[in-house]
């Protein structure tokens, strides 16, 4: 996506945000793998709600972003083996170069990982890094939607409403003008990175909810971030304490899944690794006729099966996760979040 800005005409646009949708997927199977791995005794706990409202903000950027390929005529690609992102890999568009994402229980080298995905250009605490903020990319695409406004046809737009349960911010809403897409980007980009002025997100499920990234260096540095200075304004980790909630110790899943890597996998691991594919793929699936369907209402009814897929995604996994590696290591197996084709 490195192009001048004066050649980001409609074909680099449609394929902009097409890697925005896979960046927007991408984020997912991390940040759920975390999640996830957080044992049921510290369900309740502050991590657990973190980030849990944090991945309910992916799921709506990324329909947000969907609605942006058809809002211009385009239909996005999700359930595509050659697309799909895979773990351990690079991010979608070119977004912070170098980063490897890959896919393990919560822990402190996790928790580094999603907050360099997070990271803005500037953040109002710790040092600038260079690199393609997630921010920087939406924001090159907005300016090649307003550079080309009559592309914006509002067609095959979807709607789903989750702002009552998951703050103002986190609604799909039809992108019918300008003014839409822009506000769209604002939330992506703000719930994301927070703003050059403030770390909070804008666009909160509770009060004092911060953006993504600073979120993720709270619990990184066990510190609530506060205000420690007005003038100059100024930020730091010295906050209430936030303990690391009881994990299982999911490994670090290798290039292909476990049995590629050399792993050891049981009749019975296998069973649960095929389901939880299974059941993500069909996942993927659903996303993508949803955002092809021509009716209204075939398209909420394949947004609605695609959010019971989302929900079957779990039982698998915690079962892995709690199956022992059988190296000895103490650690565990978990999702590998591979993308399989529909069979005959």
């Amino acid at each position: 996506m490195q192009m001048p800005a004066a050649e980001h005409d409609e074909a680099w646009l449609k394929e902009a945000l097409q890697q925005a949708v896979m960046l927007e997927l991408a984020t997912l199977p991390p940040y759920l793998c975390g999640l996830w791995s957080i044992k049921e005794v510290d369900q309740g706990s502050d991590v657990f709600e973190t980030i849990h409202e944090i991945i309910f903000d992916e799921m709506s950027h990324m329909g947000l972003v969907c609605n942006m390929v058809t809002t211009i005529g385009d239909a996005p690609r999700i359930a595509d083996s050659e697309l799909v992102p895979k773990y351990p890999g690079p991010l979608p568009g070119g977004v912070q170069p170098g980063l490897d994402v890959f896919l393990s229980g919560l822990t402190k080298q996790a928790l580094y990982m999603y907050s360099r995905i997070e990271r803005p250009e500037d953040p109002v605490v710790e040092a600038r890094e260079s690199g393609t903020s997630i921010g920087a990319f939406y924001t090159a695409i907005l300016e090649a939607f307003r550079s080309r406004p009559e592309l914006i046809k509002g067609t095959r737009q979807l709607t789903r409403n989750m702002s009552a349960a998951h703050g103002v911010g986190n609604n799909v809403t039809p992108l019918r003008s300008l003014g839409d897409v822009e506000a769209a980007l604002r939330v992506i980009k703000e719930q994301g990175e927070g703003t050059s002025a403030s770390p909070q997100n804008p666009f909160p499920g509770a009060a004092d909810e911060m953006a993504h990234f600073y979120s993720f260096r709270e619990i990184f540095h066990g510190r609530k971030l506060i205000r420690v200075s007005d003038d100059p304004p100024r930020f730091d980790f010295q906050g209430d304490e936030i303990p690391m909630p009881q994990t299982f110790r999911m490994g670090t899943v290798p290039a292909g899944g476990w049995s590629a890597g050399g792993v050891p996998v049981s009749e019975a691991v296998q069973h649960d690794l095929t389901e939880f594919n299974r059941h993500y793929s069909s996942l993927l699936r659903f996303l993508e006729r949803a955002w092809q369907a021509e009716q209204p209402g075939v398209a909420s009814q394949m947004l609605n099966r695609a959010v019971v897929e989302m929900i079957n995604l779990q039982t698998p996994a915690q079962a892995l996760m709690d199956t022992p590696l059988p190296d000895g290591s103490g650690m565990t197996y978990g999702p590998e979040f591979r993308y399989v084709e529909e069979g005959p």
